[in-house]
């Protein structure tokens, strides 16, 4: 009977052992929502949900759609995802990388007089508003949230240079959301470009090119991995 019982211990503890390793094992499972900004490269498999596939080893799927804002009035083309809050699917999911609000900027109100807007997409206080309603649905799962600002221009003409004011509005007004809740991270890439530095643009000077799609991705896997942003 004592041999049974040291075999009994030495077998449960190998299973347990074996299935913490196996659950350790498992890779992150990832959800991105958001724009263009997400989607460009996707065809050359360099995106940036493509990039923290490859960086982390992760899950990544991606639901990113060109165009995508929040502020979107079309029932069945934003269920199909140019709302970016319509992006979201119910999943087992460790992060969800969100971004977005650049398009309801630039092409709801030509960066000009956009208060009322970004009012819409999210208050000063980071509390009320399309993109922390997003947010909050997506913690109340209990995964966490990286929220990932936009490219800014190396110092040198771009179709949005002229929206750098509103866009940095539009980011802080998100960072102090962030700072509400430890599971939400705000990553920030206005500090990513070099002054004169073309070289993390496309040729439109507006999206990322594959290089600006791998820097974003290297600071939003940091995030993940557990780094400061």
């Amino acid at each position: 009977m004592r041999h049974f019982f040291a075999r009994f211990t030495v077998a449960a503890a190998i299973v347990i052992f074996s299935a913490a390793t196996a659950q350790a094992k498992d890779p992150l499972r990832i959800l991105v929502l958001g724009d263009s900004f997400m989607t460009t490269h996707t065809l050359s498999g360099q995106a940036v949900p493509n990039q923290l596939q490859k960086v982390l080893g992760a899950r990544v799927k991606s639901r990113a759609v060109t165009g995508a804002r929040y502020r979107y009035m079309m029932p069945i083309t934003g269920a199909l995802g140019m709302k970016i809050s319509k992006q979201y699917r119910d999943g087992p999911w460790d992060w969800v990388v969100i971004n977005g609000g650049g398009n309801d900027m630039w092409l709801g109100c030509g960066c000009m007089r956009c208060k009322r807007r970004m009012n819409k997409l999210i208050s000063p206080d980071g509390t009320r508003g399309e993109i922390p309603e997003l947010v909050s649905k997506v913690r109340n799962t209990g995964a966490k949230v990286a929220y990932v600002g936009y490219l800014r221009s190396p110092g040198t003409w771009s179709p949005i240079e002229h929206c750098k004011a509103e866009g940095d509005a539009l980011e802080a007004r998100i960072a102090v959301m962030a700072q509400r809740d430890k599971g939400v991270t705000f990553v920030s890439l206005a500090d990513m470009v070099p002054s004169g530095d073309r070289s993390f643009h496309a040729a439109d000077m507006i999206h990322p090119s594959v290089k600006g799609s791998k820097a974003a991705a290297a600071r939003i896997a940091h995030v993940v991995n557990g780094g400061k942003p």
